[in-house]
């Protein structure tokens, strides 16, 4: 089972989700992007009832806040795999500027992000973990994320590191083989 997780305000509906799941099927492997609450304690749980349900091996996808999400996750014996996406490193800080009244990207509704969810963010970071499970991918055009900051946190793992794109990883679809490549080691 592959499992992709969203970032921060975004859903299992997204573009980045959609693309994914649409290649994941065509190739007829498992795939789930479900859309997580932005409690970031109720994201959590709510993967870890995910991931043990799991009858087969688990790799998952995290993108931004979904990459932080899955780095924590990464320690469950069930997960095997681990890609993450221009992945947030220290949420607590970046996400700083959200407090208030937080944008949902799916719908364009908004939802209160305050100072509690930030102590759990800083709660769930992984410090140790094992290297040999993740791929990171990282685009330097990232203005929302310093891609460096990623690429000092995973030294050591499997790492693609590209000029230009964005946040959302312009082109993700280039890396889809490589990715499906990667789980299937």
């Amino acid at each position: 089972m592959i499992i992709y997780i969203h970032g921060f305000g975004g859903s299992g509906q997204g573009a980045k989700a959609k693309a994914f799941r649409d290649y994941f099927h065509s190739i007829d492997e498992a795939f789930m992007a479900p859309s997580l609450p932005y409690n970031p304690t109720l994201a959590i749980e709510s993967l870890k009832e995910l991931i043990s349900s799991c009858q087969d091996r688990v790799s998952l996808i995290g993108s931004s806040l979904g990459g932080y999400y899955a780095t924590h996750l990464s320690s469950m014996s069930e997960v095997e795999r681990v890609v993450l996406i221009n992945p947030a490193t220290k949420p607590y800080v970046t996400l700083e500027r959200a407090l208030g009244r937080a944008p949902n990207f799916y719908d364009a509704t908004t939802f209160e992000w305050n100072e509690v969810h930030l102590a759990i963010l800083k709660k769930l970071e992984s410090e140790r973990f094992n290297l040999q499970k993740f791929m990171v991918l990282l685009q330097k055009g990232d203005t929302l994320l310093d891609y460096s900051d990623a690429a000092k946190k995973y030294e050591g793992a499997k790492m693609l590191i590209e000029e230009g794109g964005d946040h959302s990883f312009q082109e993700i679809e280039r890396h889809f083989e490589t990715i499906r490549d990667f789980f299937a080691l």
